[in-house]
């Protein structure tokens, strides 16, 4: 791909950051745009910034999408090319408590990328989705035709919205949309809610960790190098219209993970096994063929090698 001026927003957030590195060293110019909201604690979205962005020439702006006229002055400034919208308001659980944080970040602030992009004749959007919009599956691995109607998130319900209304802005303005479903996305720098963080952490700390659905669940575990490979073919190819699942295409029972955990850190851990929470789900696991054939997508991490490639980072990073 030519050099291009690329918008991430969410740009310090775990998978904005690595794909904003990623698009920087190929030599697009990139302009991030991120609140640094509290969700989690923001001094790790800062050390994302001064970590895996130094002395890589980007802009960034601290504001909020949820801002029109902030957000224009963006598109005032620079002459974008492309749009990778990662920012969201991330959690299932904590959309069930806070769910009007989520009509304002994911629903207000993507339609207004969504009228800016159809305004300012932006070439390709890349929208964030997630593997949450089919709810609790029971037919795998899932396809991007299986139904999407039933989300039993609150968060789940702001993607499949934020989708839809991405879909219109396509038909209507012939705005070039990519939705990429991402499935349980992990790997150094990830988010502290995260399983794989929160397991680290014990391990290390030595407290016991809280194991839903009695660990007879499953996940199809996607390394972050891999899934910022999708979204960089993604902005690639500029579909007119597609949507796309981006996984490793395979279920990974939960508990081989925890076990992964253990291996690389050298701790055992001591697990409260607890029956399921409220919005999750039992199974996840892709059906990436249609990313493989319109993205000659392929991701290539094991999960023992993206478990260690984590558990060395957040040994580095919090000195232990």
């Amino acid at each position: 791909m030519t050099s291009q001026t690329i918008l991430i927003t969410g740009g310090a957030g775990f998978i904005g950051s690595h794909l904003a590195k990623r698009l920087i060293e190929e030599g697009h110019e990139v302009i991030i745009i991120d609140n640094f909201n509290p969700y989690y604690d923001p001094s790790l979205k800062e050390a994302r910034i001064s970590h895996l962005l130094k002395d890589l020439p980007y802009t960034l702006y601290r504001i909020d999408l949820e801002d029109f006229e902030a957000v224009q002055k963006v598109f005032e400034t620079h002459a974008i090319d492309l749009i990778a919208h990662q920012a969201a308001q991330a959690g299932v659980r904590y959309s069930i408590e806070n769910p009007l944080v989520y009509g304002q970040s994911n629903l207000i602030g993507t339609l207004n990328l969504l009228e800016l992009a159809k305004q300012y004749h932006i070439k390709g959007f890349i929208l964030a989705s997630s593997s949450s919009v089919y709810g609790d599956a029971t037919s795998f691995p899932i396809k991007e035709t299986d139904e999407t109607d039933k989300p039993i998130s609150l968060y789940a319900a702001t993607k499949k919205s934020c989708e839809l209304l991405a879909y219109s802005y396509h038909h209507l303005f012939e705005l070039p949309v990519t939705c990429l479903r991402y499935f349980t996305v992990y790997g150094p720098w990830g988010r502290p809610d995260m399983a794989i963080f929160s397991f680290t952490k014990s391990a290390f700390e030595g407290t016991p960790i809280d194991v839903y659905g009695q660990g007879d669940m499953a996940r199809d575990f996607t390394f972050i190098d891999d899934l910022v490979d999708g979204i960089v073919k993604a902005l690639e190819k500029q579909l007119p219209w597609a949507v796309l699942n981006l996984g490793r295409g395979q279920a990974q029972p939960l508990m081989d993970f925890i076990t992964s955990i253990e291996t690389h850190s050298g701790k055992s851990l001591q697990k409260n096994f607890l029956d399921m929470q409220p919005g999750d789900v039992q199974k996840t696991w892709a059906d990436i063929t249609q990313a493989k054939t319109l993205l000659s997508f392929e991701p290539k991490t094991s999960i023992d090698e993206g478990v260690q490639s984590f558990v060395t980072w957040y040994k580095n990073f919090y000195d232990v």
